[in-house]
């Protein structure tokens, strides 16, 4: 490959993030940095936003920096009840001060219940927000498993996300 086009390709990079969360009683669903009305919230440390999680793995795996687990750990006091949306910013902040720009973001959710369609334009507005990226270079799909498995049971939710970033 001519050095020229391998230096080119050195300024783009993708990263793929995905997380899963139980769904429990008593706790607020939180996805895309928008609570949703519904009968049964997800579990964990944070506000266990999956999809900004997925979002914020998808960044740190295209940089090559270490998972969300790892910069924001559960068993630090000061991430519990988290809004993932703040972590998100400092994840962004860090990368763009490397110089990276987000070129597009694309995610899916798998959730049974409750329909997501209804706040996906919230949730991609929350998430272009934070990237300083217009809305339109964000995607987020939603989509059932048909009843199968964990999450067709509703028993939990799983977000996945792609990014494409260059410097």
């Amino acid at each position: 490959m001519p050095t020229g086009a391998a230096h080119s390709l050195d300024n783009l990079r993708i990263g793929q993030g995905i997380d899963v969360h139980q769904l429990v009683e008593g706790r607020p669903l939180v996805l895309g940095g928008v609570t949703i009305a519904h009968t049964h919230g997800l579990l964990g440390h944070s506000d266990a936003d999956a999809l900004l999680h997925a979002v914020i793995d998808a960044l740190l795996g295209a940089t090559g920096k270490p998972d969300i687990g790892v910069l924001f750990p559960n068993t630090e006091a000061a991430w519990k009840g988290a809004n993932s949306l703040e972590l998100l910013r400092k994840v962004a902040g860090a990368i763009f001060n490397e110089g990276w720009r987000i070129v597009n973001l694309d995610c899916c959710l798998l959730a049974e219940t409750p329909k997501m369609a209804p706040h996906i334009p919230n949730m991609k507005k929350n998430i272009a927000e934070v990237l300083g990226i217009a809305d339109d270079r964000v995607g987020i799909k939603a989509t059932t498993t048909e009843t199968l498995g964990f999450v067709g049971r509703k028993e939990g939710i799983t977000a996945t996300a792609v990014v494409l970033i260059s410097r």
